[in-house]
């Protein structure tokens, strides 16, 4: 299996590679040369299957021979067995023909686990091989941070550094973050915003000199392991309710558009899917995008959502890149132009290949609170503000042939104030995170300097000695 950057001008490589490389060294993204295909007998095959054998038939496509089949094996039993359900992925029937696909079950409650939990075995597993260190570096807008230091807390072979926009995480996604106080983790709360640490850690990458002399990995969407082991869990959750043999619709709540293009993925493979539903919050440039033609920043806001308070979202790339019939230079000129005038058009056709494939919707904040009142109210079911934004868009698509699944991105105990304002109840920790409130905390206050950002990291990390 070979990956190519989307934008066309960096070297191909190969599964174990990309993983340690993350972003390209063009500015581009990874995507495989071609799409790895499943028949539709090999789909209807998963019906019952353990989640982790799904994932490994799957996940197996994308690592070709790089990785022997007992040790990624082993690898995805251990990474799902820090779950706290045995399908690891469930789904819960809302409303007749809308249902809730569970992604809140692994061990800080966000469904970046299904990620983060395999992708740091696997970075361990490759530098360990090669007799290797890496920095991983990270950008934040509150869940990601907190599943990948849980995923890399103690390991040998990696130091993790995660910038997150000071005081614009929940307080359980700062203290998720900060209270992990293993040696090799190192918190950034850094005076801006996720755009403003998104910008770092994308600088960092491209500063040669700085990234081989750290020996720079990232942990972010980008990183195409991350959606790799996303695809999973819509075909699990699509087989659940009778694919291969009828389609159906997926709503993800995104703000960086890597876990709907995961979907994306999974239709490219051969899974029959209805459409695919962009769900935003205030912040909906890419809701916008869809039905203007047009990619414009314009600031972001802050809401009760806070993983979605996204402007940039680095995966969109990835799909421009396919709708261009992956012509590299044409996606660079056009996120060339997003980094020097804040936006761009999108080209005629290739906003029709997004528009056959996407919809999209979004859910302010009065939106989002009703939505959790009312799913207590009809359904006696708790929901984050996050999934609210998605049960809220997906209720426009609801009443066809194919069920819509609202993928549900997080626990409601971890944003408890919205909630409670929303519906009276005040949602608990599960008891493995009962004492998260008293736990110390280690971090550093950071101003939005680049270059103060990289001398904190130079100074502290073990790669930078070998």
């Amino acid at each position: 299996m070979h990956y190519v950057s989307t934008r066309g001008q960096a070297p191909t490589l190969g599964f174990c590679d990309v993983i340690l490389a993350g972003l390209a060294r063009d500015g581009g993204l990874y995507v495989p040369a071609s799409w790895p295909q499943l028949t539709d007998a090999e789909i209807a095959g998963f019906a019952n299957q353990r989640y982790q054998d799904v994932a490994y038939t799957i996940i197996s496509r994308f690592t070709g021979d790089e990785i022997a089949s007992e040790d990624l094996r082993e690898m995805i039993e251990t990474a799902y067995a820090t779950f706290q359900h045995p399908s690891v992925a469930p789904l819960v029937e809302l409303e007749p023909g809308h249902f809730v696909l569970e992604l809140w079950h692994g061990p800080t409650l966000a469904f970046k686990d299904v990620a983060l939990q395999l992708l740091a075995r696997l970075m361990d597993h490759i530098l360990g091989q090669r007799g290797q260190r890496a920095t991983i570096v990270g950008a934040t807008s509150g869940d990601t941070g907190s599943a990948a230091i849980e995923a890399f807390r103690g390991r040998e072979n990696t130091d993790i550094f995660i910038l997150h926009p000071k005081g614009r995480t929940s307080e359980i996604q700062r203290r998720q973050m900060t209270t992990v106080l293993d040696d090799n983790v190192f918190n950034i709360a850094l005076d801006g915003t996720f755009d403003d640490c998104q910008a770092i850690v994308k600088a960092m990458f491209n500063d040669f000199s700085f990234r081989d002399g750290a020996r720079l990995s990232g942990v972010n969407s980008i990183n195409w392991g991350r959606i790799a082991a996303q695809v999973v869990y819509y075909f699990t959750a699509a087989v659940a309710l009778g694919a291969p043999h009828r389609k159906v619709t997926f709503v993800v709540p995104t703000g960086n558009f890597g876990d709907i293009f995961a979907g994306f993925v999974a239709k490219k493979m051969g899974l029959p899917v209805e459409k695919l539903v962009i769900a935003t919050n205030s912040n909906d440039i890419l809701h916008r995008a869809l039905n203007d033609g047009r990619y414009d920043k314009r600031g972001v806001a802050q809401t009760s959502s806070p993983s979605m308070d996204i402007e940039v979202s680095s995966n969109f790339e990835r799909l421009v890149f396919e709708a261009l019939d992956r012509d590299g230079d044409r996606a660079a000129a056009l996120f060339g132009s997003l980094a020097q005038s804040d936006g761009f058009a999108i080209p005629a056709t290739a906003l029709a290949a997004i528009q056959a494939e996407f919809a999209s919707g979004m859910a302010d904040e009065d939106t989002t609170r009703a939505t959790i009142s009312d799913a207590l109210d009809t359904s006696h079911y708790l929901i984050d503000p996050h999934t609210a934004v998605g049960v809220a868009v997906a209720r426009e698509f609801t009443g066809g042939a194919a069920p819509v699944v609202t993928l549900s991105t997080a626990h409601p105990a971890k944003f408890p104030e919205t909630v409670e304002a929303a519906t009276g109840h005040h949602p608990h920790l599960p008891e493995h995170l009962a004492d998260l409130g008293s736990r110390e905390e280690r971090l550093t206050v950071l101003a939005n300097d680049e270059a103060a950002v990289k001398d904190f990291i130079r100074a502290k990390t073990r790669a930078w000695e070998d």
